[in-house]
């Protein structure tokens, strides 16, 4: 591994020699500096475009050229006589102004070459080949090349740090709300340009008036000899390991054309590959945004998914995935647009981990714990979504979008436990959901602009929990016993054999009517006017599974707790809300405040109880445009912060062998505030790009909980409560990016502070939690050499619980390595090492991956690959991690070393 970096560093090295700078200030006529000018260098003997740049805020422009070698230097500005010289380096420094003139003409120009960045205000231009050096498969391998755009560990976009939240093809959306399918599948081949659109709104009536600072979308612009025909890649493989014989198949099929789209991808194979995990499927929104966003309102609805074990890494010890996606778009007339999509995801997965658990505070009596796991998980899962888009004129339009969603799931855990002993874990679910969405957007005039937004959630979860634990009836002594007697189960049975039915219904309506006044060019004031209702049931009882299978009710013995729940929770929020914005020379100022009339009802075992109140929220937003690609944002909002039906249900609830649920009727919401300061700089004049936010938060009788744990044992019974003491939060973050020729350099840093309040056996206990990250990391973009990237991520996660506190580090170097060979081979490999120390203690493990292929030419149709999965044959990773009562090192076992050959068709 040393040697590795020692050679790159050398190549690195060795390609800042043999270059001089051509630097100087584009001017017109008056002498005044154009910002955002293009300066390109043409290599007169290859032909191709060798540098660029674009002109900052006072006209500068800097490009390195190799010495003793004759260019065509072009510049070029909107409206401006394009300049166009030829000059021969030598081995010196050349500084040279241009000044550019007035251009009346109206014949058409001949472009001889395309700058591979263009800004044009919130829109900034990629164009893709001038990225790519031919070892690209995908998005993600192109926009990862691109100055500005991170594509994350988990295929997500980001760009100035935040999450890009559509994709778009030509316009049409491509499976909206999810970024990953895209970089993942979308093949390079077929991209001409990357548009990055920010400050984007979906509706080109509000992009006046609304704030979208935090809206990022790109539209990939396709090559034309993609459109109106089918392309993609077709992708069959098969391989051998010892873990038995291997599998792929993973058609792309993708169709655009001026009216309508249809993409396919599909993916079956039982080496790991997976598409989308369990978490992004859950997690995909299909582009839906409350109405009640920005209103002040966050109220929880609560998850009752299974809590199935989450993958490290989409890594696991089996992983068998089926997965089917369709997208389409279509515009049958110019005023309708319809589009939509069908997800299917099947998995079979096997999870084994070792697991060391030190808890908070050895005064307590709380024993470490030690288990071994195995689980089983089954999960099918379907999502289907359609939208329709009505605009007759430039005055209206109306949107119209339903989002279903439902899934059969099941999770078999054998745990072993030092402590409880052996426990077998049984789960499943059948939920659905459908979600609704209507938008109606009227402009009545250039100085009144009205919308319409409602949305509807109909949701139904019915989790299942069986629990299967060791018990011997002539000894009062089973570790499970204390519980047992707390549960009310049958202790003369030789097994525990104990059952929980749970059922969760949630219908809520989420509406409101929004009116902008435009008062002049630099003011306007919007009023607003909305509710949300939502009513949730809540039912569940827990029996036991005698010896002789018959089935019986349980009786808990704990004062004043039933094992039955069957509670009903209604709130509603009435609110009006008033914003005004207006600019004044670099700062845009939008104060703002809504009123709210706050109702929230639970009635559980015949009692009522009632939280009625009125509160006024304030907020307020700040943007300083600093220069054209420069600026500076500072918000705060106040929150009133609702939670869900299960902290109220005060019957019993298993949330698993060592934890019970207790909730309370009593819950009242918490108050929050929230201040945010971001800056983002993009600079092409030096290939500059920085950001960086911070935020803080405070948290008024914020919901946290009691627990009880049982003497000299890790099983807890938590009741939630409003806690009297304030929660804090700080979480700070920010990049530096910058290329130096055909390298690019960028740290980047996070830091997060958090302090919250919780009781422990009656003691109050005080978490505090410092985590720091930080990643260097240098890359290369030559076309006609190899390419590399270097990597170094270093944590420190401090955390103080009670009388103990633990300090977790994390070193993490990784490498990457990508090769076009002889214009045929394309050879790539990655290395990852990470070593986490805790308590003086290391853990360590590496994972090699290396895959070749050969391709005739870059237009063949077929293509030929060796991908080798883990070559170092690792069996397991570590992972460290920290909870409100612990820290844990998990031994986690992942899938051995895998060889597959791959045949790919391009379409």
């Amino acid at each position: 591994m040393k040697h590795i970096f020692l050679v790159l560093l050398f190549l690195v090295v060795s390609t800042s020699f043999a270059q001089v700078k051509f630097e100087g200030v584009v001017k017109d006529s008056t002498g005044y500096g154009l910002e955002l000018a293009n300066v390109v260098a043409i290599n007169q003997a290859t032909k191709t475009l060798e540098a660029y740049s674009i002109t900052n805020d006072k006209g500068r422009y800097k490009l390195n050229l190799d010495v003793n070698s004759s260019y065509s230097i072009q510049v070029s500005y909107i409206g401006m006589k394009q300049i166009s010289e030829t000059i021969q380096t030598k081995e010196t420094d050349i500084s040279k102004d241009y000044v550019m003139a007035m251009d009346n003409s109206l014949d058409e120009i001949e472009i001889t070459y395309e700058m591979p960045v263009t800004i044009s205000g919130d829109t900034i231009t990629y164009n893709a080949d001038s990225f790519k050096n031919g070892t690209e498969r995908k998005l993600g391998d192109v926009l990862e090349k691109m100055p500005g755009v991170e594509v994350n560990d988990d295929g997500e976009v980001e760009i100035e740090g935040k999450k890009v939240g559509k994709v778009m093809i030509d316009g049409k959306e491509f499976f909206d709300g999810d970024t990953k399918l895209a970089t993942k599948n979308i093949p390079a081949n077929a991209i001409d340009k990357v548009q990055v659109l920010k400050n984007y709104s979906e509706v080109g009536q509000l992009s006046g008036v609304t704030n979208n600072q935090d809206n990022i979308a790109i539209n990939i612009k396709l090559k034309e000899g993609k459109k109106n025909f089918w392309f993609g890649t077709i992708t069959a493989g098969a391989g051998d390991s010892s873990s038995g014989e291997l599998y792929l198949a993973q058609p792309k099929l993708f169709y655009y054309s001026p009216k309508k789209s249809i993409n396919f991808i599909g993916d079956l194979n039982n080496i790991g590959e997976l598409a989308l995990s369990r978490r992004d499927i859950f997690n995909f929104s299909g582009g839906f945004q409350q109405p009640s966003q920005q209103s002040g309102t966050n109220i929880s609805l609560g998850s009752n998914d299974l809590g199935f074990r989450q993958l490290q890494n989409n890594q696991a010890k089996s992983l068998n995935t089926k997965f089917g996606a369709a997208n389409f778009s279509y515009s049958p007339t110019s005023v309708l647009d319809v589009s939509g999509f069908a997800i299917f995801a099947s998995s079979r997965i096997e999870l084994q981990e070792d697991s060391q658990v030190l808890y908070t505070d050895q005064t307590l009596g709380i024993p470490d714990e030690t288990t071994s796991s195995n689980t089983q998980q089954k999960s099918d899962l379907g999502l289907v979504k359609f939208s329709a888009k009505y605009k007759p004129n430039a005055n209206n339009q109306l949107d119209y979008d339903i989002l279903g969603r439902t899934s059969k799931d099941q999770q078999l855990n054998g745990t072993f436990s030092n402590v409880v002993g052996p426990i077998d874990q049984f789960e499943e679910t059948n939920p659905y959901k459908i979600n609704q969405n209507l938008n109606y957007y009227y402009t009545m005039d250039e100085d009144n602009i009205f919308a319409l937004s409602i949305q509807h959630l109909l949701q139904d979860e019915d989790p299942f929990y069986n629990a299967l634990l060791q018990n011997d009836p002539t000894s009062s002594a089973d570790p499970f016993d204390n519980t047992a007697v707390g549960l009310g189960l049958d202790g003369t049975q030789v097994t525990y054999d104990v059952n929980q039915q749970k059922r969760v219904k949630t219908n809520q309506l989420d509406a409101k009517v929004d009116y902008w006044n435009i008062l002049n060019k630099k003011s306007d004031i919007n009023f607003t006017v909305g509710t949300i209702y939502s009513n949730q049931q809540f039912d569940s009882n827990v029996f036991q599974t005698l010896d002789d299978g018959s089935e019986v009710d349980t009786n808990t013995s704990i004062p004043g707790v039933s094992d039955v729940n069957d509670i009903k929770y209604t709130f509603s929020d009435i609110y009006l809300g008033a914003h005004y914005r207006f600019k004044t020379g670099k700062f845009t100022i939008s104060p703002g405040l809504s009123a709210h009339a706050y109702s929230a009802v639970n009635d559980q075992f015949n009692t009522t109880t009632t939280d009625n109140f009125f509160r006024v929220l304030p907020d307020l937003n700040v943007r300083v445009q600093l220069k054209g690609t420069e600026n500076l944002n500072l918000s705060y909002k106040m929150q009133t912060q609702f939670t869900d039906v299960n902290q109220f249900a005060q019957g019993l609830v298993l949330n698993n062998y060592n934890s019970q649920f207790i909730g309370n009727p009593e819950l009242e919401s918490a108050l929050s505030h929230n201040i945010n300061l971001s800056y983002f700089s993009f600079n092409m004049f030096n290939y500059t790009n920085v950001f960086a936010f911070i935020n803080y938060s405070k948290n008024i009788d914020n919901i946290r909980n009691v627990s009880e744990f049982q003497p000299g044992s890790v099983i807890r019974t938590s009741t939630p409560y409003n806690s009297g003491l304030e929660d804090e939060s700080l979480s700070a973050s920010g990049r530096f990016q910058r290329r130096f020729g055909k390298l690019q350099a960028s740290v980047r840093g996070t830091f997060n502070y958090s302090k919250f309040n919780q009781f422990i056996n009656t003691q109050v206990s005080e978490n505090q939690n410092y985590s720091q990250n930080y990643t260097t990391e240098l890359r290369s973009n030559f076309r006609d050499a190899p390419n590399f990237e270097l990597r170094y991520t270093y944590g420190i996660n401090d955390n103080d619980q009670g009388t103990r506190r633990t300090k977790i580090y994390t070193n993490a170097p990784a490498v990457e390595f990508d090769a076009l060979i002889f214009k045929k081979f394309t050879f790539k490999t990655d290395y990852t090492y990470s070593r986490q120390t805790i308590d003086g203690n290391s853990n360590s493990f590496g994972l090699w991956n290396a895959n070749l292929a050969y391709r005739k030419t870059s237009d063949s149709k077929w293509e030929y690959e060796l991908k080798a999965t883990n070559l170092l044959d690792t069996d397991s990773r570590i992972q460290n991690s920290n909870g409100a009562f612990s820290v844990s090192t998990s031994e986690y076992f992942i899938q051995p070393r895998f060889l597959t050959a791959r045949f790919i068709y391009n379409l």
